[in-house]
């Protein structure tokens, strides 16, 4: 007969033949500091987030994009460096103190550095207003989203004011989640924050990239008729794609609506918007697409290549090539465009200031709307590239 076993013996002995043997010792790092400690320490003395940290440098040698044909890595004219101006750490300790939000950071945009590193008087920034939760759920998009989003903060449009007039920023642009759950979609938030932004600092221009509002014209008249001097509303993709890639309550067709009534609003108003590359889409498609654009007197275009910020996020088609941009940009000029930025690292607000320093756009703010004599500048950045155009 066998002997008796109490049972919590057993359970010991079970977990001990469970268990596997330690592991080895970790080597001593007594020798030096750990490689990426000060740049660590440096963003945490910028109240930098956990993203900013893996967001590249030294870390992250290669970013991949993968997918079932095993889709080969990001090319080299796509990848940025981090961010580490003056201007960049100054924004970024502002945005934190008055629990701002800007899709830059947000929607991980690759021009981050770029745009809030710029000189005082050129750096540009993309507040993004009405909180950090969107009510849509596009496939492209990182933004974070829900049904029932907070309320809004009734203090945002007065604390934007504020930072915006103290950063010397000489554009400012004003991008916003998208809000179905208030009645007017958050236009008047928006609307406010305009005008107590040009009442705090007059010389500052101002573009909102507004969402569709569903597409109510008043909400849309609201925005357009509040001091701002770009309306920006994006198509994002051609009109076959628009249901894969955008939720399904935003329109194609809705969206030019949007840009048709905002020209209309305001005169000498000018009109944005912004088309992404690599989502499926065939030339003939976009060439139809800038076509209404133009229809419907769409002042500015640019294009920029869809970079699948997470792999919960619909995946790239294709890489479209710089010479393939430098076409669309041609193509945007032969329309008639005012402006077009066409580059693989564009983004809607990329360099968004420079069309208002052009003696283009500084005559359509005057109300006079001389379109003659095309002028190119091809920027050059080491294999990253943009073909800008104004209208002189």
């Amino acid at each position: 007969m066998a002997a008796f076993v109490p049972r919590r013996a057993v359970a010991a002995s079970v977990r001990t033949l469970a268990t596997t043997s330690a592991p080895p010792p970790i080597a001593s790092t007594s020798t030096g500091a750990a490689p990426h400690r000060p740049r660590l320490d440096k963003l945490r003395a910028e109240q930098a987030s956990i993203d900013d940290f893996l967001g590249g440098g030294p870390i992250e040698k290669e970013r991949v994009v993968f997918s079932k044909n095993k889709t080969p890595r990001l090319p080299k004219y796509l990848k940025t460096e981090i961010p580490t101006s003056t201007s960049y750490n100054k924004i970024k300790q502002d945005l934190r103190g008055l629990k701002l939000h800007t899709v830059c950071e947000e929607a991980r945009c690759p021009n981050i550095g770029q745009c809030w590193g710029g000189e005082k008087g050129d750096a540009t920034a993309t507040i993004m207003l009405m909180g950090d939760t969107c009510t849509r759920g596009c496939r492209f998009c990182a933004i974070k989203t829900s049904r029932a989003p907070p309320p809004l903060d009734v203090h945002e449009p007065e604390n934007t004011a504020e930072a915006i007039s103290r950063w010397g920023v000489g554009y400012i642009v004003m991008t916003s989640v998208d809000r179905d759950d208030l009645p007017d979609g958050g236009s008047a938030h928006i609307a406010e924050t305009v005008r107590r932004t040009k009442a705090k600092a007059p010389h500052i221009l101002i573009e909102a990239l507004t969402p569709d509002f569903a597409g109510d014209a008043a909400a849309i008249r609201l925005v357009a008729q509040s001091g701002l001097d770009v309306f920006a509303h994006n198509m994002e993709t051609v009109e076959s794609r628009t249901p894969f890639v955008r939720d399904p309550r935003a329109k194609y067709r809705q969206s030019l609506e949007v840009l048709r009534v905002a020209k209309e609003a305001k005169e000498g108003l000018i009109t944005k918007t912004s088309l992404m590359l690599g989502v499926g889409e065939t030339d003939e498609e976009i060439m139809q697409t800038l076509k209404d654009l133009r229809a419907n007197n769409v002042d500015v275009v640019t294009f920029g290549q869809y970079m699948r910020p997470t792999k919960r996020h619909m995946k790239v088609s294709d890489y479209v090539s710089p010479e393939k941009f430098d076409f669309w940009a041609k193509q945007a000029e032969q329309l008639g465009f005012l402006y077009w930025a066409s580059g693989p690292l564009v983004r809607s607000s990329f360099k968004a200031n420079e069309l208002l320093k052009s003696s283009a756009g500084k005559r359509l703010l005057q109300g006079l709307k001389g379109r003659d004599g095309p002028v190119e500048a091809l920027t050059k950045d080491g294999e990253r590239r943009v073909l800008e155009g104004v209208r002189a």
